[in-house]
């Protein structure tokens, strides 16, 4: 699962403030959708002392305020009241994202919202809204891919809460989650959803090590490699796939050669998963991904979390894995326009104060 920066933060404002009904229905759901969530908050400190309380429950959540505590204290992330509260949600997900490109093309459809800027994708907190709208894109012959997230960010407009689906897959899954969502609120740059993505995974893998090493040890840090080389190796697969049928794309057949051709890439994509599934013994964890139909926009929506990740990981060794030195880094990166960012961020050399801006502005 994914996570879901919601897109309407200044939630009366926003309703008020967007003509069109299709507009106002989509922020009006959002509205409602995050005012209940927030509604139904508990404090984290009183469910810890109530004894009517699940047990198991108040287990996860000293761990979660453990985890909280760690990401303010070892990894600079934002000290505030984000993660104190919690609530259930009595469902598997929080919110919906809906990913959209072409049929013969890579590039997702973007939707532009007040404050964030444009995205990479449309998040409905109910799955019946979200499966409507990908309808809706799919007569127009788009490829579409609906994505269920764990948990979603106001990027610190407001105090988020702890939310059973953020606590399902155990306390390193909590860990990285808790950790990714911080990081976005620690940094946000507009209009660009691969380079705050690809920087909150950073800083997640990264918080998650340094948790696991504190807490685990050298055992609890080995299995949590394991599953980052697992990882690597279906990102992987996916980036040979996509760059395959970019190759397509980019070619002169006609549209029905092209549609054979790409169904004959994501078959291929299927039986290298099969190949990987061996070397790995059997291990499952990317079998609910494989099962469903793959298309353009379900690779993209891996995509968009994951592309830059290899070059902020070398920039966070350049900076000898000091993160606040990394984070003033990054928000240099961020006041340069989209491409020299991203041209910035893959050549860049080192980690000191204005070396990416003093470069990129003699270019």
């Amino acid at each position: 699962m994914r996570y879901h920066r919601l897109p309407a933060v200044l939630l009366g404002w926003l309703v008020l403030s967007l003509g069109g009904c299709a507009s106002l229905d989509y922020y009006r759901q959002a509205v409602q959708g995050h005012l209940e969530i927030m509604s139904r908050r508990e404090p984290v400190a009183e469910i810890l002392v109530d004894p009517g309380r699940d047990a198991g429950l108040r287990g996860q959540l000293r761990v979660a305020q453990a985890i909280r505590d760690f990401a303010s204290r070892e990894l600079a992330l934002p000290d505030n009241d984000s993660y104190r509260s919690y609530v259930d949600l009595g469902r598997a997900a929080v919110t919906w994202n809906v990913f959209a490109t072409e049929e013969f093309s890579l590039e997702p459809r973007l939707w532009c919202f007040p404050l964030v800027g444009c995205v990479a994708y449309r998040g409905y907190f109910s799955r019946e809204r979200a499966q409507g709208f990908a309808q809706t894109l799919r007569v127009q012959g788009l490829d579409v891919y609906v994505g269920g997230t764990t948990a979603y960010s106001t990027l610190g407009w407001f105090d988020d809460p702890l939310l059973n689906t953020m606590l399902a897959r155990g306390e390193t899954a909590l860990a990285g989650i808790v950790f990714h969502e911080l990081a976005h609120q620690q940094l946000y740059v507009e209009d660009d959803t691969a380079f705050n993505e690809a920087f909150a995974v950073t800083v997640q893998e990264a918080g998650v090590r340094r948790w696991l090493r504190a807490r685990r040890g050298a055992q609890g840090l080995a299995a949590y490699e394991q599953a980052l080389g697992r990882t690597r190796g279906f990102l992987e697969l996916v980036q040979a796939t996509r760059d395959r049928l970019a190759a397509l794309y980019a070619s002169e057949l006609d549209a029905e050669t092209m549609r054979e051709a790409k169904a004959g890439l994501i078959r291929a994509m299927r039986e290298g998963y099969a190949r990987l599934k061996a070397r790995w013994g059997g291990y499952g964890g990317y079998d609910a991904w494989f099962e469903g139909p793959i298309n353009n926009a379900k690779l993209v929506s891996v995509a968009v979390y994951r592309d830059l990740v290899p070059d902020f990981e070398r920039l966070l060794d350049r900076c000898g894995g000091d993160l606040e030195r990394f984070y003033a880094r990054v928000a240099e990166l961020g006041e340069l326009t989209p491409e020299r960012r991203h041209r910035a961020l893959r050549d860049a050399g080192d980690c000191g104060p204005g070396s990416g801006l003093a470069a990129e502005t003699q270019r």
